[in-house]
């Protein structure tokens, strides 16, 4: 079972980048306990670009803690934290070859489901101070994904609105906390967010579905 390792948040803020300023919400950092998901984000979350990130179909960004191994041998750095590559969620497993779009997950009280693949920009490479990331995610298959918050079930004033709901992250001794499936990735038909990496043994980059 998949387990979310932390939950990440940061307002957007203006950096300067390559002699100019540029408004960025990439700056994100692990959070303890609970905290509210709504429509559009979580609640201490923003995007500093609303013309390319957020948005209900891009409310919460997923990265994997296995993309950060993979990325710390690659760049051969070992100061990458959690949140650094602008994810809310940083979770030990569902890889982005192995989830599919349609997927849902309940993190806590919160349902959310994959909408779609990281879109990734510039801005990732100013917070890892690393130009080449936005096409290096998209070159080596790893760019992480979007989930929508969906609509809650059960009784009271809530149901059948997409939130308020607290997802449950990390305690600070935590257990992870589990991302129950409830439904099958691998099922047949299935479009994931990015094919397999094994599917450019070259290193071309795919095209998206």
């Amino acid at each position: 079972m998949a387990t979310l390792l932390s939950v990440n948040v940061g307002w957007p803020k203006d950096v300067r980048w390559r002699d100019r300023t540029v408004r960025t919400g990439a700056w994100k950092h692990p959070v303890d306990g609970p905290r509210m998901v709504r429509r559009l984000n979580i609640d201490g979350d923003g995007q500093g670009d609303l013309q390319g990130h957020g948005g209900e179909q891009r409310a919460v960004l997923v990265h994997q803690t296995q993309s950060y191994a993979y990325w710390r041998k690659v760049l051969e750095r070992d100061d990458l934290e959690f949140g650094e590559f602008g994810e809310n969620f940083t979770v030990d497993g569902l890889t982005d070859d192995e989830v599919c779009i349609g997927d849902r997950y309940r993190i806590g009280e919160a349902e959310f489901e994959i909408t779609q693949p990281r879109v990734t920009c510039y801005r990732v490479g100013m917070r890892l101070n690393e130009p080449r990331m936005a096409s290096l995610l998209v070159a080596h298959h790893r760019p992480g994904f979007y989930l929508r918050v969906t609509p809650r079930t059960g009784s009271g004033p809530e149901t059948g609105s997409p939130g308020p709901a607290p997802a449950e992250g990390p305690s600070p001794s935590p257990t992870p906390t589990p991302c129950s499936t409830f439904r099958t990735p691998t099922r047949p038909n299935c479009v994931p967010p990015w094919p397999s990496r094994r599917s450019a043994p070259d290193g071309s980059s795919p095209s998206r579905r």
